[in-house]
């Protein structure tokens, strides 16, 4: 995948993420993409871990797992916040 396909994948996993989690009004669309994609690194290292696959484009699927991961990024930096 290229850098465009990786800041995508990040921009909506990321949006996705912060609205589920209630961090939309504090993130950006920088802050949206940084997280979508650490979550798609995440996401695909737990999907994988579980004999999934991770990310393999920008699909659906992909953006399911970068989702999942960024999701799971975003409460654990809440926590720690709190």
């Amino acid at each position: 995948m290229g850098i465009f396909t990786w800041i995508i994948l990040g921009a909506i996993s990321g949006w996705l993420a912060s609205i589920i989690t209630s961090n939309n009004k504090k993130m950006g669309l920088v802050k949206n993409v940084l997280i979508g994609i650490l979550g798609a690194i995440i996401g695909g290292w737990i999907f994988s871990y579980f004999g999934q696959a991770g990310v393999t484009g920008l699909n659906l699927w992909s953006i399911f797992v970068s989702f999942v991961g960024a999701a799971i990024l975003l409460v654990v930096i809440n926590l720690i916040k709190d």
